[in-house]
């Protein structure tokens, strides 16, 4: 007689948690944002969620001058005025979760982008901070500035209490690590404030890689020092970054990509 082998386990796909377990399972974010800066969620997107995501993008006409294509990089911001119909595909009950988690009394989005770095890019980013902020128009306003204007979109550095008050979640449409181009964080380095460009590199001690599989987001401060390599793999990194804001800014001054996604 053959012994009797065990069929192999199936690996079932991630499935939706209620609300109640979104909010337990996500409760201590807060926390590992203020104290690192940074807090990875590993499956807020199921597969069939990420799948839907890739088909709404690669869908789009890429028609607009923000599809903006390069042999190292592809990407488009305001992502959802060019794709509006990725909103309801990204306002899962699990981002409103942790959005709710994140900012008890609501949010808003200010900023979303997507990057699609492919496989063996050469594109690389050096250590940096999130700084600037994309808003309707320019108007004085104390504490406000430097100030930029490129192709049509005006950009700000607001007081270190807006970008304070902004948190950034990076879901990732692949799996990701090191070899195509993971995030390096220094974790804490937000505490810090605005560090002048010039003295980055001092402060770079400690640095750490993000990994994240495809599904997962990675959060992060707008202070937080960060930066990625180039990619070493066969596989792309294919990201969208959405910035959540719960700040008003002052008369005069609006978001420029202003959304109520969840």
């Amino acid at each position: 007689m053959r012994p009797q082998v065990a069929p192999p386990a199936v690996k079932k796909p991630p499935v939706a948690l209620p609300a109640m377990d979104i909010l337990a399972a996500n409760s201590s974010l807060p926390d590992q944002l203020t104290s690192a800066g940074h807090a990875t969620v590993p499956s807020l997107y199921t597969p069939a969620e990420v799948a839907a995501l890739l088909r709404c993008i690669e869908g789009a006409p890429a028609t607009s001058p923000n599809f903006r294509r390069s042999q190292d990089v592809f990407a488009i911001p305001n992502l959802l005025g060019e794709v509006p119909a990725l909103g309801p595909l990204l306002a899962t009950p699990a981002l409103r979760g942790v959005l709710g988690v994140l900012f008890p009394v609501g949010c808003h989005l200010t900023k979303a982008i997507y990057f699609d770095k492919p496989a063996g890019s050469n594109w690389l980013v050096a250590w940096h901070q999130d700084l600037m902020i994309n808003v309707a128009s320019r108007a004085e306003a104390p504490g406000f500035g430097p100030w930029t204007a490129k192709a049509g979109w005006v950009a700000v550095q607001p007081p270190a209490a807006v970008l304070e008050n902004t948190v950034t979640i990076r879901v990732h449409l692949d799996d990701c690590d090191a070899t195509n181009g993971a995030l390096k964080v220094v974790p804490g380095s937000h505490r810090g404030g605005v560090v002048p460009a010039e003295i980055i590199a001092s402060h770079t001690a400690g640095a750490t890689v993000c990994a994240v599989p495809a599904g997962g987001a990675m959060l992060m401060k707008p202070l937080l020092l960060h930066a990625s390599n180039r990619s070493t793999g066969a596989r792309p990194r294919r990201v969208i970054h959405l910035e959540f804001s719960a700040q008003e800014l002052p008369a005069g001054l609006a978001w420029r990509e202003r959304l109520a996604l969840a």
